[in-house]
């Protein structure tokens, strides 16, 4: 049996504006809700509501991961600086990792994740193929020393996360895991009331090979993703897409004076063309220093991410750079290039014959550059960032776009850190093997961030029954009498007698305030006691979700809620989910 929450008890303080800083929803409503206060930026305490939802989702991640058999452990928040040293990342991940000395100054960091800590943990205990695959997961506090926190839960220092990691003798079987992974946490959005999608990611400073994210879909969300109703999904930072191109005409290649035109817009409106009849070019250098020229679609914008991959150490250069290299700014082509310079070009020029491009002269154009013929390219890549009108990869249909909140991401890791951390294990033919990874991670406190996003009104935050604090709040809006406040008492005894999570306000508050706050809080389900109400046999029942008020029998109230509810907590299990 629950027990009634008295509100007069409750420590959840609300503010009637929230601090300037927040801009977004769930910012501003979890602080003004008194479900979160911030200690510093990027760092927050979770007061009692707050801490119930974190909870909740808590224990879906858990039943899902429980139901694919992996197995959870709790790791050291601090972790030893030489297993970042044996990876490799101690210099690559950046300021983002929050290094510190001991008393004995010896490195250690506040983990980010535990891709190192778990490889040297099991590096030790798994020595067999008869000892996989496993998969090991944690719920845990996690620290990134992030540059501007901002957006209250959404970018913080200090996250909750559940990370897991499993270890395979081969890709087949990681594949395997990694399908349930992928599985599990659809189910886990869903369960949390969620509207995501699954997209194609970038691995970024985990590594790997293959990654995807799970994006809440949100008007205010941090990350860009383009998706096709073919179902492809995938952030712009790491989507394919067929990219349509315009050949420049076939004159044979012309030189052409284009006075003051050193961008695309210009130089698109000067010739008479679309910018995708137009060849962009952009120069950089690789780790070693080696000049590098890439060309690109004129209507489209170079990925980093992407460019970064394909050319190790990759940079574009400085003004000073270009000088120093030959080039011209605004005017480069790949007709007459310096010597040693090494030509790169998006794969979808490869369908463009003929280029109109920079001459590498000040004020001039070629048009009509025949590929193969006046130029060559070094290296075809993928190296676009996609549009939102470019073809779907998979049917060719034009994208569409939305915004979504990155909450969880699952990576194939490959041998990525057991080869650099000599993590192996005796195959069945007598050969020590490098284990095959898979890392996972739900953020758990951005999950909650993500939720409130989706689930607001201009009265506050409208919790789905499954993630609620509380599911019932009754409100009795005379308190002390004979009256009013014996029926209020009564219903949510009953309430929490038949296993409903109720909470009851018996402020001497005005009816007001009590309708706001409850509002604000977001209790899924309000039963408003009145005197006139209560007089005539009935109480006000209120739908957090929809704000519809229905007059219910008081003898009825709690069996329509019993009823209601459970049924609201049956298609949010794992067993509904799966069906």
């Amino acid at each position: 049996m629950n027990t009634v929450i008295r509100m007069s008890r409750l420590y959840a303080p609300t503010l009637k504006e929230a601090p300037a800083e927040a801009e977004l929803a769930s910012h501003v409503l979890l602080l003004r809700a008194g479900m979160i206060r911030k200690n510093a930026a990027g760092i927050y305490t979770f007061l009692p509501l707050g801490q119930r939802v974190l909870r909740k989702v808590e224990q879906i991640v858990r039943e899902e991961m429980d139901a694919i058999g992996s197995q959870e452990i709790m790791m050291p928040a601090l972790q030893p600086a030489e297993l970042w040293h044996e990876s490799g990342r101690w210099d690559d991940y950046g300021p983002e990792l929050m290094r510190l000395l001991d008393r004995h100054d010896r490195g250690f960091c506040l983990g980010p994740t535990h891709e190192e800590l778990i490889t040297s943990i099991v590096r030790n205990e798994l020595r067999s193929y008869k000892d996989l695959p496993r998969s090991l997961y944690q719920i845990q506090v996690k620290f990134r020393d992030e540059i501007r926190p901002r957006f209250g839960l959404l970018r913080s220092r200090e996250f909750i996360m559940k990370d897991a990691y499993s270890f395979h003798v081969d890709q087949d079987s990681l594949q395997e895991h990694y399908d349930e992974m992928s599985g599990a946490y659809g189910r886990i959005c869903e369960r949390c009331g969620l509207e995501y999608r699954p997209v194609d990611a970038d691995s970024g400073q985990i590594g790997g090979s293959v990654s995807t994210e799970y994006m809440a879909l949100a008007e205010n969300g941090e990350a860009d993703l383009v998706y096709c109703d073919c179902g492809f999904a995938a952030d712009v930072e790491a989507a394919t897409g067929r990219i349509e191109v315009v050949p420049s005409v076939d004159t044979g290649i012309e030189l052409v004076h284009t006075p003051d035109i050193p961008t695309i817009a210009k130089l698109a409106e000067f010739m008479g063309v679309p910018e995708k009849a137009t060849v962009k070019a952009l120069s950089g250098k690789d780790g070693d220093g080696n000049v590098i020229v890439l060309f690109i679609p004129g209507d489209h914008e170079l990925n980093d991410i992407k460019a970064c991959s394909v050319i190790p150490g990759f940079d574009l250069l400085t003004d000073e750079e270009m000088v120093e290299a030959g080039l011209v700014k605004g005017f480069m082509g790949p007709v007459g290039l310096p010597e040693g310079v090494k030509v790169y070009a998006d794969e979808s020029l490869k369908a463009s014959p003929f280029w109109l491009v920079g001459a590498n002269k000040v004020d001039y154009h070629y048009k009509g550059a025949r590929l193969d013929e006046d130029f060559s390219v070094d290296v075809w890549a993928d190296l676009c960032e996609i549009r939102y009108e470019d073809g779907c990869p998979r049917c060719g249909k034009p994208l569409a776009h939305a915004r979504g909140i990155e909450v969880s991401q699952v990576f194939q890791l490959g041998t990525k850190y057991s080869e650099a951390m000599g993590a192996t294990y005796m195959a069945e033919n007598g050969e020590e093997k490098p284990f095959v990874m898979g890392c996972y991670g739900v953020g758990v406190s951005r999950t909650v961030a993500a939720i409130v996003e989706q689930y607001n009104d201009e009265f506050g935050i409208q919790w789905p029954v499954s993630v609620a604090p509380y599911e019932v709040a009754v409100l009795p809006l005379v308190t002390g009498d004979g009256l009013v406040e014996p029926v209020a008492e009564r219903i949510a005894s009953e309430l929490a007698s038949a296993g409903i999570e109720t909470v009851i306000d018996d402020r001497p508050e005005r009816a007001g305030i009590k309708f706001n706050d409850a509002d604000l809080y977001g209790w899924p389900y309000q039963v408003v006691c009145g005197k006139r109400g209560v007089k005539n046999g009935n109480v006000e029942l209120k739908v957090r979700a929809t704000n519809e008020k229905l007059d219910v029998a008081i003898d009825e109230v709690v069996d329509m809620l019993v009823s209601r509810i459970k049924e609201e907590r049956a298609r949010y299990t794992h067993e509904a989910v799966m069906d």
